[in-house]
C-alpha cells in the first residue's frame, strides 16, 4: 500500500539524497492525519452544537466527576489557556447555560465553575460523536497494533509531558 507521503520522501531523496528522510515518512503521515483528524473533530462537534474549545473546557468539568465543577486555576492546567481567555470562556459557557458559577466553599474569595446539567448533556452528545468518529480512523487497525501505535506514540510524547 502506498500513499502520497511515499511520493514525496522518494522525491526528496532524489532531491537530496544526503538528507536521512525518516522524519519526513512518520511526521509527514501524522500532521496529514492530524488535519483528517480535525476536521471530523470539528463535523462531531458542530454535530452536537458545540466549538472546539468548548468543548474542551466542558470536556474538563466533566472528567472531575460528581459535582463536575473546578477552580479556575484548574481548568486553567487542564486546558492550558491563559487566565484572561479562561475567564472569556467561562462567561460565554454561562451565558449558554452550559456552566455556572457557584462560590467556593473552602474559599471565601474563590468560585468553582460548575457543569450544568444542559452542559453535561452537550459534552456527552459532543464526546459520542468524537469517539464514533476516531472509531472509523482506527477500523482497519487490529486491537494489537491499536495497542502498538498507542504506546510508540506515547514515547513520542513522553518528552513533552508537562
Amino acid at each position: 500500500m502506498r500513499d502520497e507521503v511515499d511520493e514525496l520522501v522518494e522525491a526528496w531523496a532524489r532531491e537530496r539524497p544526503d538528507l536521512e528522510l525518516a522524519p519526513v515518512e512518520v511526521f509527514s503521515r501524522i500532521g496529514r492525519l492530524a488535519r483528517h483528524l480535525d476536521l471530523a473533530r470539528r463535523d462531531a462537534f458542530t454535530a452536537a452544537r458545540v466549538e472546539s474549545w468548548e468543548f474542551d473546557v466542558l470536556a474538563a468539568l466533566r472528567r472531575a466527576g460528581t459535582p463536575y465543577e473546578l477552580s479556575p486555576g484548574r481548568l486553567l492546567r487542564e486546558t492550558l489557556v491563559t487566565s484572561g481567555t479562561m475567564t472569556n470562556r467561562v462567561d460565554r459557557l454561562a451565558a449558554r447555560g452550559l456552566v455556572e458559577r457557584l462560590p467556593d466553599p473552602h474559599d471565601r474569595r474563590g468560585v468553582l465553575v460548575r457543569l450544568t446539567p444542559e452542559g453535561k448533556a452537550a459534552v456527552d452528545t459532543a464526546f459520542e460523536a468524537l469517539l464514533e468518529a476516531e472509531q472509523k480512523f482506527l477500523a482497519d487497525l487490529p486491537d494489537r497494533d491499536r495497542t502498538r501505535l498507542a504506546a510508540l506514540l506515547r514515547t513520542l510524547l513522553a518528552p513533552f509531558a508537562g
